[in-house]
């Protein structure tokens, strides 16, 4: 099933389809997760973060090993229309932005629950400031791996 073909009407395998389809909804959970800190719910804020962080986590490793299987960014490029340095390129970009934001997550993370923990709520500008940069980073991955999946098995 893994590799069968996927639910979204492209040439994408199942598991293509099902991380496509979680980072698209990405930006909504992590918006949902902020939206509970906005309204003073900071338990449910800081465990929707670490199911959210979790499960993130768990797509880019499906993503990984079925990829690999399926023989790797080379293979899918065969695939599309679109120009092999182009692709490069973007992918590139997509993963620089995606190795600084999910860093910048998990270090936010820890650091704030530390702040938490020592100063309370008050201690939180940092946090404040920091959370909408790594918003603006896990949203634009997100956009940028629809994309990539869009050049690849759409066109």
């Amino acid at each position: 099933m893994f590799f069968e073909p996927g639910f979204l009407g492209t040439r994408a395998a199942f598991y293509m389809d099902v991380v496509t389809l979680y980072f698209a909804i990405l930006p909504f959970l992590l918006a949902f997760s902020i939206r509970q800190a906005v309204v003073g719910n900071i338990t449910l804020h800081y465990r929707s973060q670490i199911a959210v962080l979790g499960l993130t986590v768990l797509m880019v490793i499906l993503f990984e090993v079925g990829v690999r299987v399926e023989g790797g960014f080379v293979e899918y490029v065969k695939m599309s229309p679109i120009s092999y340095d182009f692709l490069l390129v973007f992918l590139s970009v997509h993963i620089f932005i995606a190795l600084l934001a999910v860093g910048g997550w998990i270090f936010l993370i820890i650091s704030s629950y530390r702040t938490y923990l020592s100063e309370g709520i008050g201690g939180m500008e940092k946090h404040r400031r920091m959370g909408k940069w790594i918003f603006a980073a896990l949203t634009l991955t997100s956009i940028m791996g629809c994309s990539i999946y869009a050049f690849l098995f759409l066109m």
